[in-house]
């Protein structure tokens, strides 16, 4: 009777930790789909302009105020729809050349996308800049998701100038702070990793901070800053992670930055 009793007992202490294992094996087989959000960013291809052939899909996005001499390309956030913020950037440069592509599974882009994918992505789109602008100045803009990307583009090719908006120093980092039960860093394998990325990058980056972000929390962006010795950090206080941008003098330091 004891032992039946121990064996029930032992058997109701183990169905939470059942319970935990069963939704760590969830949250990793289901993690890009929690990681990336293309849903809202979806249109036809008939509203695009532009293509980029790599390995074996078709991205597909725009390209604004071609024949320029200087160029600038643009790595967006998560579900972020990036046609808008091509005719911002237009508008902020009017003397550059400006790449906007979706990323994979985003937009008007195939297949799916992965953080191998998106940073090999992001390198051929800007060897593709690179060859239409051979003599000029190519820089690049990443905001929020898209500052891992820009990051590695960073690392991996010579930028000429590089701004960070609402960035982090790694995702696993991120993703831990908002799941603090789970063992993120051993489940994750979208990790994106900016900070050991950028490892003894000394060329100026500009990083902006939005002081009210819930999405990316300020620290994040403070601790990346802080391991990049030529950083220069544009804070906005009251700013959320979507507003960040808003505000005239934001764009007029990211403006400055860049014509330096």
């Amino acid at each position: 009777m004891r032992r039946r009793k121990r064996h029930r007992l032992l058997g109701l202490l183990a169905l939470p930790l059942l319970g935990y294992a069963a939704l760590c094996a969830w949250m990793y087989f289901q993690q890009r789909d929690l990681v990336y959000h293309p849903q809202a960013t979806r249109l036809d291809a008939v509203h695009t302009n532009f293509e980029l052939r790599h390995d074996g899909v078709t991205l597909r996005g725009w390209v604004v105020n071609p024949g320029q001499r200087d160029a600038l390309v643009y790595f967006g956030g998560n579900a972020e729809p990036v046609r808008g913020m091509s005719l911002r950037l237009a508008e902020w440069f009017p003397d550059h050349t400006h790449y906007v592509v979706a990323y994979r599974g985003y937009g008007a882009s195939e297949g799916e996308p992965s953080e191998a994918a998106l940073l090999a992505d992001g390198v051929a789109l800007f060897d593709r800049a690179r060859q239409q602008h051979l003599t000029g100045r190519i820089s690049v803009i990443g905001r929020s998701l898209g500052t891992g990307v820009a990051g590695y583009v960073a690392s991996q090719r010579d930028v000429d100038g590089l701004v960070l908006v609402t960035p982090f120093d790694s995702l696993v980092n991120v993703a831990q702070g908002h799941y603090p039960w789970l063992p993120v860093r051993w489940l994750a394998t979208e990790r994106f990793e900016t900070q050991r990325h950028l490892a003894g990058y000394d060329k100026p980056v500009l990083v902006v901070r939005a002081g009210r972000d819930q999405v990316v929390p300020p620290e994040r962006a403070d601790r990346l800053a802080a391991a990049l010795p030529g950083s220069r950090v544009h804070d906005v206080p009251e700013a959320s992670h979507d507003s960040v941008i808003s505000g005239a003098d934001t764009v007029e330091v990211i403006v400055s930055f860049l014509d330096r």
